[in-house]
């Protein structure tokens, strides 16, 4: 025999599973959604405090080579791997924060942070080892001998040093700031 007064139970709580699947399919591929549009250039760059380093790395080697390869906003700043990504995504709030603060909205007033901003780029880039650098630079993979002899010389002795990249390419994509009067 069964009981009908727990039919109205078990349905409501059918419901509540099904809505909470549909909701987690939604909010994921929301969240996904997001991730990918805020990894574009055109949005890093969509700013008005971000066009004189995109100028910068529209000049450098990173935007256009012998290679044809290029390493945009998201290859050199952003993570991989969805738990950085994410820490990266939350990290970058603050200057877009800055952006509609007014803090670093001209080019004057980006320039007297860009010292300050750099080091916080280079300080989290010698804390990952440059990650990001290496998912298309790693020493294993370097053909040294196809590179200038001291190229070659200096490479090798980074890799016997443990030498992450940043120590010797600041300014690569971006020119690099002066720092400023004490």
């Amino acid at each position: 025999m069964s009981d009908d007064s727990n039919q109205p139970i078990r349905l409501l709580r059918w419901i509540v599973f099904l809505f909470a699947i549909v909701l987690g399919i939604v909010f994921t591929i929301g969240s996904s959604k997001v991730i990918d549009t805020t990894n574009t250039e055109e949005f890093c760059t969509s700013c008005h405090s971000m066009q004189w380093v995109k100028q910068e790395w529209m000049e450098s080697y990173h935007y256009k080579n012998a290679s044809g390869v290029r390493a945009g906003c998201p290859d050199c700043h952003v993570p991989h791997s969805l738990g950085p990504k994410l820490y990266a995504k939350v990290m970058a709030a603050k200057d877009v924060w800055g952006e509609i603060m007014g803090t670093i909205d001209n080019k004057e007033k980006f320039e007297q942070h860009r010292w300050k901003m750099a080091n916080r780029v280079w300080a989290k880039m010698e804390a990952t080892d440059s990650r990001e650098c290496r998912s298309c630079h790693a020493f294993d993979s370097m053909d040294t001998s196809e590179q200038e002899k001291q190229s070659r010389k200096k490479h090798k002795r980074a890799q016997k040093q443990g030498k992450t990249c940043i120590d010797c390419h600041k300014g690569v994509a971006h020119r690099e700031p002066s720092e400023p009067d004490a």
